[in-house]
């Protein structure tokens, strides 16, 4: 009684459209649900786009992308609650749709430890939260495996790519990233997880340092692909 009273003066809306929400929608309304770009990377090999911005750069075992990232779109829209609008909820449900679909691909049925793409101290400590966080622990718990965010450091802090152009991304060159406690990924097939893949740079850069432990292989999955 008193959440139907609540919910009269306070409806919880959909974070990507921001209308009501129905008694049993959550985060996401079902319409949006339903015209959601996703690619289906996880079920279709031939077509690849992650797999695509990092050949030849780095070397990875499975790639998947839940969505495809448009200017103006639902996505965007998302991506934008979730990072500046204090909505990490949206990372846990994006998690648990990407995660749910993982756990019945074969391909990763070997992951043995996720680890999110981490942001620096201060962005961490402005924001309060890593926007990959809830995604990362979300698959985890869904592949049966260990979240990890005490291997990659982020050392340098960069501003927001959101408006750097394609070129400006490909130039940023520096040791962005280190790592610690690297015998906790030792054999280990790791998910490396981040929110946005653009060229590439920022998941290559990770992968660089993660290489530093001995004998490990690595998947990556990330919310969307501009």
């Amino acid at each position: 009684m008193l959440k139907a009273l609540f919910n009269l003066f306070f409806p919880e809306v959909c974070l990507a459209c921001i209308q009501p929400l129905l008694d049993n929608e959550l985060t996401i309304c079902t319409n949006c649900r339903h015209h959601l770009p996703v690619t289906n990377f996880h079920y279709n090999k031939t077509i690849n786009l992650v797999h695509k911005a990092l050949y030849g750069r780095a070397e990875i075992v499975n790639a998947t992308s839940l969505f495809y990232f448009e200017k103006k779109s639902i996505v965007q829209q998302l991506i934008h609650q979730l990072k500046y609008k204090n909505q990490p909820e949206i990372s846990n449900f994006l998690g648990n749709w990407l995660g749910s679909e993982l756990s019945n691909c074969k391909a990763y049925e070997a992951i043995d430890v996720v680890i999110p793409v981490p942001l620096h101290y201060k962005k961490l400590k402005k924001r309060g939260y890593n926007q990959v966080e809830g995604f990362g622990k979300s698959i985890a718990n869904h592949l049966k495996c260990n979240y990890l965010e005490n291997v990659l450091v982020k050392t340098i802090n960069t501003s927001s790519q959101v408006k750097k152009t394609r070129l400006e991304r490909w130039q940023l060159k520096e040791e962005l990233f280190t790592t610690q406690n690297l015998d906790l990924i030792k054999g280990k097939h790791i998910l490396l997880v981040d929110d946005i893949i653009t060229t590439g740079s920022t998941l290559e850069n990770c992968i660089t340092e993660l290489n530093k432990a001995q004998n490990i292989k690595i998947s990556i999955a990330v919310m969307a692909i501009a």
